[in-house]
């Protein structure tokens, strides 16, 4: 680091940002006054764009952006901005779309190079030093002897960027169908990986929501009910086999922080062996939703486990004082990926002693688990019955014993210099988090899990809700800033409504209902049905996006049409119901070609599909009603509940006295009420 340089993003609070401060490069925030002072001196402006945990941005700041000869030229012949991609991902968006239209591909750091109007010119991402210094001649010369062919390329690109995920109303009236999901998941299969879990490529990414809607197509009330270990009996049978390869593959991996809990960011293998170390806050949140789903599913004991120690990291590393979550741990440490992480034998035995040899055997302190220079990787690739039978050992003892390594090795790891954390905290993977713990207190009954969500969703709305109804993006040291995006807001209505459901209590339904509002007037596009990523209120960028294919998180506009279509049923509301349907009905050509983008969409589908219903619980005995409801797995339904009466539509004339009455409703119309929880799944599952 180059302490003797400071430069205008020492008065940011990202943490990515921060890391730049020392640069000789002259970086600016991404703001109006830097395009402004690009006109001015008549260049070009670099924008880079990166986050704080992401190693090869590392790599490319301590080659090219602290070495003072790529400075002096960036610094003679570029206006340069710093953008942190979790900050602003409308900026991500915009110039990632571009350099994947110039290259075919994209990633992090992100290289773009625009005019000082905004518009793209030439862009890639990483770059070794000299191929960089190649590429700022090259530029600087072509800006001063043939601007017209850099702005003739800058037309096209722009155009390309605009038409980019450009998704039009699609007016055909044709009724949604399940045999869209046969199809998608027909070709799907062909992409799996049926012996290691995941798609059949690497790197591998743990894509959480994929696994959300596999689970639940393969559990469908459509379809015969499945156990998950189950190897003949058709496309359930084979979804669910799939399913639990997968995340008993990724609990066992080294992508699995087998010693803190809590997941990685992606394997760079096959094997889900070595992994990108970064942690993601957005990963671990929707992973603690997926085994608590899974566990509920299957009561396979290793889910609750992983939900459980992912909870306990993000607890531990992840979580303010103020109940906020932060965004990330890096991949690196003294310079070094994954440091932090491994071993070599030498220092096991020196903390384990007389334990080594059972904690070598459990997580693979051999050739399989080896990795470089002497480090190994913990991992698994046996159940706790095998190597309890191996060690002849109970399989009480074996954990008693195994949760005494993992205390061991936490504490002796603790003392080693920890990766860079990335402390600010945003409304969209805090909301995120939120959903995880409360879909972990409703399975398993923990009440530290529910005041630690309420905690979190009192925090987005002191901190982050404002009068004018607008959420903040990001939060640091008491500041909140940046105005909010879609994501913001589809995820905290999501959250919300998922905590209504395990409290009743009626303020997050309400909060849910003030914030769809608010984000249809300042988000919505009337013509097409769809919404923008960024709000009316923002200065405008060369284009306004939408954001429709999932990926390592759900799209936020697949998670707001899901909100709608649950919102409307709470509320009685047609109009958010036919919203939902018409999103749907927007991108459900694209949905069979490639489901693993889609997944979110496809859960949406399967509401519109297959039976789904409102259970309704009134009386003195609600909560524990409810209670005996979320021992099962449920997806295909929504809760509402009060002891007395209440004005929700749900639940308007339930009420009556003396008595906790159980509703189950579908298609608008209710069953005769009963107070027997069995009775009511009965007639669910007969239905």
């Amino acid at each position: 680091m180059y302490s003797n340089y400071t430069n205008s993003l020492i008065n940011e609070t990202s943490p990515y940002l921060l890391q730049h401060a020392h640069n000789p490069v002259n970086w600016h925030a991404w703001n109006k006054e830097a395009f402004d002072f690009a006109k001015k001196e008549d260049k070009l402006v670099l924008v880079s764009i990166g986050y704080s945990a992401c190693h090869w941005c590392h790599v490319m700041e301590h080659e090219s952006f602290e070495d003072e000869q790529t400075a002096q030229l960036m610094n003679d012949h570029f206006i340069n901005i710093k953008v942190d991609r979790e900050e602003r991902p409308d900026v991500d968006q915009v110039y990632m779309t571009a350099v994947q239209l110039m290259t075919g591909h994209g990633g992090w750091p992100l290289n773009c190079f625009v005019l000082p109007d905004g518009r793209p010119v030439y862009g890639g991402t990483y770059f070794q030093k000299q191929q960089w210094q190649n590429i700022l001649l090259n530029l600087a010369d072509l800006w001063k002897n043939d601007r017209d062919k850099i702005f003739d390329y800058a037309a096209q690109l722009t155009e390309g960027v605009q038409r980019a995920e450009l998704i039009s109303a699609n007016k055909e009236d044709s009724p949604l169908s399940i045999e869209t999901l046969h199809q998608t998941v027909d070709n799907w299969k062909q992409r799996f990986d049926n012996k290691e879990g995941g798609p059949n490529r690497a790197p591998k990414f743990p894509l959480p929501n994929n696994y959300k809607f596999l689970l639940r197509q393969g559990l469908s009330p459509a379809r015969p009910e499945l156990d998950l270990s189950a190897v003949e009996g058709g496309e359930s049978a084979g979804l669910l086999k799939h399913v639990n390869l997968t995340l008993q593959k990724m609990a066992f991996g080294g992508i699995y922080d087998q010693v803190g809990g809590g997941f990685a960011r992606y394997s760079t293998d096959m094997l889900w062996k070595v992994p990108h170390f970064e942690k993601m806050l957005y990963d671990n949140a929707q992973l603690v939703s997926l085994y608590s789903e899974a566990f509920q599913a299957t009561d396979n004991d290793l889910y609750k486990e992983v939900a459980h120690e992912t909870i306990e990291f993000v607890k531990r590393e992840l979580t303010s004082p103020e109940g906020a979550f932060y965004s990330a741990i890096d991949a690196d440490s003294e310079g070094v990926e994954g440091k932090y992480y491994v071993w070599t034998k030498n220092e096991l035995k020196s903390v384990l002693g007389s334990k080594y040899e059972l904690a070598a055997e459990y997580f693979n302190v051999n050739e399989l688990g080896y990795w470089e220079h002497n480090n190994y990787i913990l991992l698994r690739n046996k159940t706790d019955a095998e190597i309890a039978k191996q060690f002849n050992i109970s399989i009480d003892e074996l954990k008693k014993e195994i949760r005494q390594i993992k205390k061991e090795l936490l504490t002796a790891r603790a003392k080693r210099v920890k990766p860079g954390l990335d402390d600010k905290s945003l409304t969209s993977w805090n909301a995120l988090m939120l959903k995880g713990l409360v879909d972990a207190y409703r399975v398993f009954g923990e009440n530290e899990f529910l005041q630690s969500a309420l905690k979190n969703a009192r925090f987005i709305l002191d901190k982050q809700l404002k009068s004018d109804g607008n959420l903040c993006h990001s939060y640091k040291n008491g500041r909140s800033t940046i105005n909010g995006f879609l994501e913001d807001y589809a995820f905290t209505i999501e959250a919300f409504l998922t905590l209504y459901q395990a409290t009743f209590d009626e303020q997050w339904l309400n909060s849910s209902k003030k914030l769809m509002e608010h984000a249809i007037e300042h988000f919505y596009d009337s013509q097409s049905g769809m919404f923008y990523f960024t709000s009316d209120m923002d200065e405008a960028l060369i284009t306004r996006k939408m954001e429709v294919s999932d990926n390592v998180i759900p799209a936020s506009c697949s998670c707001i049409a899901a909100s709608l279509f649950t919102l409307g049923h709470y509320l009685g509301n047609s109009t958010y119901i036919a919203m939902s349907k018409q999103m749907l009905n927007n991108v459900i050509r694209d949905i069979p070609q490639y489901g693993a983008g889609y997944s979110n969409w496809c859960m949406l589908l399967l509401n519109f599909t297959t039976p789904f219903y409102e259970v309704v619980i009134v009386g003195k005995d609600v909560d524990e009603k409810k209670k005996l409801f979320d021992k099962y797995y449920l997806p295909n339904m929504i809760f509402a509940g009060n002891r007395t009466t209440s004005p929700i539509p749900l639940l308007m004339n339930r009420y009556v006295e003396g008595r906790t009455l159980i509703y189950v409703c579908k298609n608008n119309t209710c069953q005769k009420p009963v107070e027997d929880v069995e009775e009511a799944l009965a007639f669910i599952r007969n239905n």
